[in-house]
């Protein structure tokens, strides 16, 4: 007989006990289990070998925001059609690219062969703040005295995976945590009945880019964020095989911790194992707990149609949304949604609108706009919005001219993204970008760092201090930079 190491005899018993493993490294772990390896030293190992990793931890200092509704406008809308009011970009459209407005950027519009194109929205000033409005947006403008927008918004790079993996790791490259397996490293879990870290896509596949943009990286793998799939079984292989009695799955649990805490004491740097450890247990609670957290069937009326769930357009979305605002109430720290299509044919499946910008954005536009107003009212009725960092972001924004025809290109150099909630200063604009919308007013740069940062504080982290020991290095969310924005701070 061969000999059979451990950890295909643990493998093997799991998948074999009746979809043991099955429902949590499907549900829980992406990838069929595969996690990838997080070899911590000296306080990480410590924390791993004693007490649970995902209990519930204190904040650097009090905190204003217990939750983060992380709103990820997938493919990067052009602001320039949405919050970004330039008269001088309709004045001059049609005219080449002065070359003053390029100055310190490289890109092939240099020979100024490409023209500028305006935009075609109407637009309105709303609320005490007067914040400006595309006619694309009429729900939301609603809620223009509830936002603090960023409309100086830098990244680096101009390729959507890379800008994906900045937006949400601070890397530009895999292997870095994402700013919600930062959270979850930091707080632990407020609920540990339900991750404290999900995803929501209303995609039959993952978003660009799978699980990177929900990854632990070099932490330990029981951080990385858990995906939940659109429909009503969000996470699959939950429930148990009807030939496999709940005692029976108790009793294999309870073995199988057995022999992870025996091999674990010898092994203490193996998060893989204690990741798989930990999310068998909170699959199993999750049992009870999961379905009817993301269960909006005795939701008010009032409030399936404030979500716009009446309508098959906005129904997908809304749907994350209502969820995402249950998921809060139940103490999940860290929500990630990712916007996509319904039944969108063609090239409109995201935002990435390099031609026909006004069919593109009129479809998704339409999609998000109702939700994400449902989102905000919902939240502020249930006194929810004061402890809820919602922040809407994008991997970069858009051009004031095509090179493909009438749509915008990919512009890393001056966006608006925009915050609310959780102790942020409402009806307030920070920063600028030129009078056509190119780059970004100098001295007013929000880099993606920067905005990590500032959802951090929010959280009760200094950027500065949540460390965490990778090879020899203290490593931290923000990579080597990052500030937070105070003006953004009520």
């Amino acid at each position: 007989m061969k000999n059979k190491s451990r950890r295909d005899f643990l493998i093997k018993t799991g998948y074999g006990l009746g979809g043991l493993g099955g429902l949590a490294v499907t549900g829980l772990i992406p990838g069929g289990g595969v996690i990838a390896s997080a070899l911590a030293d000296d306080a990480g190992l410590q924390a791993l070998a004693g007490a649970n990793p995902l209990a519930s931890k204190a904040p650097h200092f009090p905190a204003k925001a217990k939750t983060v509704i992380w709103l990820h406008m997938a493919g990067a809308p052009s602001t320039l059609d949405l919050y970004d009011y330039k008269p001088e970009l309709v004045k001059r459209a049609g005219t080449g690219i002065p070359a003053s407005f390029l100055q310190g950027i490289k890109t092939s519009t240099q020979g100024g062969i490409t023209k500028l194109i305006a935009t075609k929205r109407t637009w309105k000033q709303y609320g005490q703040s007067g914040a400006w409005f595309s006619d694309w947006l009429p729900n939301l403008a609603e809620h223009a005295d509830d936002l603090a927008f960023i409309k100086s918004s830098v990244t680096i790079g101009a390729t959507h995976d890379i800008s994906i993996m900045k937006l949400n790791s601070g890397g530009l490259n895999p292997g870095r945590p994402t700013l919600g397996a930062w959270v979850q490293y930091a707080l632990g879990s407020a609920n540990p009945n339900l991750p404290a870290y999900v995803v929501l896509y209303n995609d039959k596949r993952e978003p660009r880019g799978g699980v990177t943009n929900w990854e632990s990286g070099f932490l330990p793998a029981v951080y990385q964020g858990t995906p939940f799939r659109p429909g009503n079984s969000p996470i699959l292989h939950l429930n148990n095989p009807e030939y496999l009695a709940t005692a029976e799955k108790r009793h294999a649990l309870d073995l199988l911790k057995r022999l992870n805490e025996k091999h674990g004491s010898r092994y203490p740097e193996d998060t893989e194992l204690k990741a798989r450890t930990e999310s068998y247990e909170l699959a199993y609670r999750m049992q009870e707990t999961a379905p009817e957290a993301v269960d909006y069937s005795k939701e008010s009326d009032a409030t399936k149609e404030l979500y716009g769930l009446n309508d098959e357009l906005t129904k997908p979305y809304g749907e994350l949304l209502l969820r995402a605002r249950r998921l809060a109430e139940r103490g999940v720290r860290f929500i990630q949604v990712v916007s996509g299509p319904t039944d969108i044919k063609g090239d409109s499946r995201d935002w990435d609108a390099h031609q026909n910008i006004e069919d593109n954005h009129g479809k998704h536009t339409k999609i998000v706009d109702k939700p994400i107003a449902g989102l905000l009212k919902d939240l502020k009725e249930k006194g929810l919005l004061d402890s809820t960092l919602v922040v809407w972001t994008s991997e970069f924004g858009r051009t004031p001219w095509s090179e493909s025809g009438d749509g915008r290109d990919h512009n890393p150099w001056g966006y608006t993204q925009w915050i609310a909630g959780g102790g942020i200063k409402a009806g307030y604009t920070h920063g600028g970008t030129d009078e056509l919308g190119v780059q970004a007013l100098k001295g007013t740069e929000v880099d993606t760092y920067d905005l990590h940062a500032t959802v951090l504080n929010q959280l009760g982290l200094d950027h500065l201090k949540l460390i965490y020991k990778y090879q020899g290095r203290s490593e931290r969310p923000t990579v080597v930079y990052g500030k937070v924005v105070k003006e953004l701070i009520a």
